[in-house]
């Protein structure tokens, strides 16, 4: 097996590859305005160690993947193509309106509750933008108003005069029957082909979004054609570039859905957030490999700090209505939540509670922390760690970036010092128990949201930063026990080799499993059953388009359940793939039953306000060759510890004075070492902080547990 796999992070671009029976990382500096530079660099780094060019190497993988943040980028600096929308009169104001949790979607909790200063974001369509044109579809998909061709090309006409370069088109029930959405397409190819216009999208909702719900819909189609733009010539750079070094196979681009799929198949939107999915996905093959339990994916990288669940017995979390920047959206999503705590989080005065506040700013790669001596006048988490002395300014990312001691002493000294009357080292102090103790609080309330006990959990921290916090956040958390992954300062670029090529395809429903008013069971099996062979159809076909054989290619059938009229959905995973007689509907329906009251209690089950689908979703997927662990259990295996290959004078936020901390090289990573803390470990790829308190205990292929000792 050989494989390039990247995942393109605000501050460092991370890739993994795969040669034969050789697993080589490497890193390099994000170049955002080209993304092409700082992959090349990364994977010349990577050839070095295997012996071979960049060239031959693009010529004999089987495959190159990417993940990347390039979506997330362009939101949040808005950087997108003016858009003109469509809808059916009388919905001209569904959007601008959203749906009057507008103004808190995207905030944090403490801004959520003061929503009567919480600013809306800037539309991405503003209302001139918006036109309307007369149709009417009902919520059985029947026509009730024909839809008016004479209108429509006028309103068409309209925007194209207004400068719009993206058009979206929702209008109301297409999901039932996209009828009138598919005549529009038609009509406006006929009046602008694309040799008049150049390649100017029309993005028709229903493709994008499969569910019920005009706000959620609409907003995912917008989000989609916003993102278009920087998508399309970002990756395209990226593939010609592959082209250029005799790279001849599709590139594959990972999907926030878990999958990933080629880049003629990809949405704008699916790619949102798919580097850290990558790592969920890497944490999720790594538990279940290792029989490790429940575990808590954390991601510590330059930007930020993502959070997902692992849960034992193979239960996934999904946002299939998540919130992206500050917009709602209809787009299934492995759950993840995302804290602006990383190396490069910018540390400044909170004047309010006269303390330092850490994030959600970054100084990303350019310019990145001040100690990187490009150009950086803020003061963030990297500076701090250097001047604690857990950083080696000559060896910080395999000698890459060489540290500035003085400039890191120099802006926190100005920016944090001063204001606060600390000297420099309390200062770096609370500048590491501050961010530690955020991502502490981060991973409590995610577990709590959901009903766990941190305690229950592993705590599964990776990315260039993780092995360094660590310690910090574990003790904030009461965790005693952590694992640092193989491969961890590249686990996501890891996780994203591992994924199969997969699509989700859903469709709104209203069908009533049982009745609370007749006490009669659902019996038009041929009604769900052509539900089920559409969304399998759909999925067959992209796959196929994708060269997969026939006969590889997997379903997952998932439904959306509820009892009665109730909010609450639950995701139900069933074997079920076709409903035959009564007895498979009493299964479905006792399934559903069983993962409620895991979820929310025993008892609390309520069959008497009857049963009902809400969403059925199948996923369609072929699955590929992965990355073996191995097993990664530290046993009753010991080898001598090394010598030391230097010591630093490093300071600890418990402790008063500073301490004498022997530092190792990557031969402290041989399995059945154990160092007791306060020790440092740099490698060429990362740096391990053990505390003090706390036990180093190496593992196979790279893998090290932090065990608390002091407790």
């Amino acid at each position: 097996m050989k494989r390039v796999s990247v995942d393109i992070g605000g501050t460092f671009t991370d890739c993994f590859v795969i040669w034969g029976d050789r697993y080589v990382q490497s890193k390099a500096l994000t170049t955002k305005h080209n993304l092409a530079q700082g992959f090349n660099e990364a994977l010349d780094f990577a050839c070095r160690e295997v012996g071979t060019t960049r060239d031959e190497m693009l010529s004999q993988v089987d495959s190159v993947r990417y993940a990347t943040t390039l979506g997330t980028n362009a939101l949040i600096e808005r950087r997108g193509p003016k858009i003109g929308l469509i809808t059916t009169a009388g919905f001209k104001s569904v959007v601008p309106l959203s749906r009057g949790r507008g103004y808190g979607e995207g905030l944090s909790m403490k801004q959520q509750q003061d929503i009567p200063n919480a600013e809306r974001p800037h539309p991405l369509v503003p209302i001139e933008m918006i036109r309307t044109v007369r149709e009417r579809i009902d919520y059985k998909g029947e026509v009730l108003i024909p839809l008016n061709e004479d209108d429509l090309r006028r309103q068409i006409r309209d925007l194209v005069d207004a400068g719009a370069e993206a058009l979206v088109v929702t209008l109301a029930n297409s999901v039932v029957n996209p009828v009138h959405e598919l005549r529009l397409q038609e009509i406006f190819v006929e009046d602008y082909p694309e040799h008049m216009l150049g390649a100017m999208p029309l993005l028709l909702s229903h493709q994008v979004a499969g569910r019920k719900g005009e706000y959620v819909r609409s907003m995912s189609t917008i989000m989609d054609a916003f993102l278009h733009k920087a998508m399309y010539f970002g990756l395209s750079s990226l593939e010609r570039n592959l082209r250029s070094s005799g790279y001849t196979k599709p590139m594959l681009v990972v999907h926030n859905s878990g999958g990933m799929a080629q880049l003629n198949s990809t949405d704008a939107l699916q790619t949102v957030h798919s580097g850290p999915v990558s790592g969920i996905a890497a944490a999720e093959h790594l538990a279940r490999q290792a029989k490790l339990g429940n575990v808590v994916a954390t991601d510590m990288g330059g930007t930020s700090y993502d959070i997902g669940l692992v849960v034992d017995g193979g239960v996934k979390f999904y946002d299939f209505q998540p919130t992206i920047e500050r917009w709602l959206v209809s787009v299934p999503m492995v759950h993840l939540a995302t804290l602006g705590s990383g190396g490069g989080s910018i540390a400044q005065h909170n004047r309010m509670y006269d303390t330092v506040q850490c994030g959600p700013k970054s100084a990303g790669s350019d310019p990145g922390p001040a100690c990187y001596d490009r150009g950086g006048l803020k003061p963030t988490v990297t500076d701090a760690d250097l001047l604690l002395g857990y950083l080696d300014p000559a060896n910080y990312a395999n000698g890459y970036i060489k540290l500035n001691p003085k400039r890191a002493r120099q802006v926190i000294e100005d920016e944090i010092c001063d204001v606060l009357d600390l000297d420099l080292i309390e200062a770096c102090k609370l500048i590491k128990r501050t961010v530690d103790l955020d991502m502490a609080n981060g991973v409590a309330t995610e577990l709590r949201t959901f009903g766990y006990d941190p305690m229950e959990f592993t705590l599964l921290t990776y990315g260039g930063n993780g092995p360094l916090h660590a310690c910090g956040i574990a003790k904030g958390l009461g965790i005693g026990r952590i694992l640092a992954p193989p491969f961890a300062s590249v686990f996501s670029a890891c996780g994203a080799g591992n994924l199969s090529q997969l699509h989700i395809h859903e469709m709104s429903t209203f069908t009533v499993m049982f009745d609370a008013n007749t006490k009669q069971l659902f019996t038009d099996f041929d009604r769900f059953n052509a539900m089920v062979e559409e969304l399998e159809r759909r999925g067959r076909e992209d796959l196929l388009r994708q060269g997969m054989a026939v006969e590889a290619i997997r379903y997952r059938l998932e439904l959306d359940m509820r009892y009665g009229n109730q909010r609450v959905q639950t995701a139900v995973v069933t074997d079920l793939h076709r409903l035959t007689a009564l007895e498979d509907v009493v299964k479905l329906i006792t399934q559903f039953h069983r993962s409620y009251g895991d979820r929310f209690g025993e008892g609390s089950q309520a069959a008497e306000a009857g049963v009902r689908i809400n969403t059925v979703r199948v996923c369609s997927y072929v699955e590929i060759d992965a990355v073996d662990f191995e097993n990664i259990h530290p046993g009753q295996k010991r080898v001598p510890a090394p010598e030391p290959v230097g010591h630093r004078s490093c300071h600890f936020v418990d402790h008063d004075k500073a301490i004498d901390t022997a530092v190792y090289d990557d031969k402290a990573l041989e399995h059945g070492v154990v160092l007791n803390g306060p020790a440092i470990v740099t490698t060429s790829h990362t740096t391990y902080l053990i505390e003090p308190g706390w036990r180093f205990e190496a593992a196979a292929q790279g893998a090290v547990w932090f065990t608390r000792i002091d407790a």
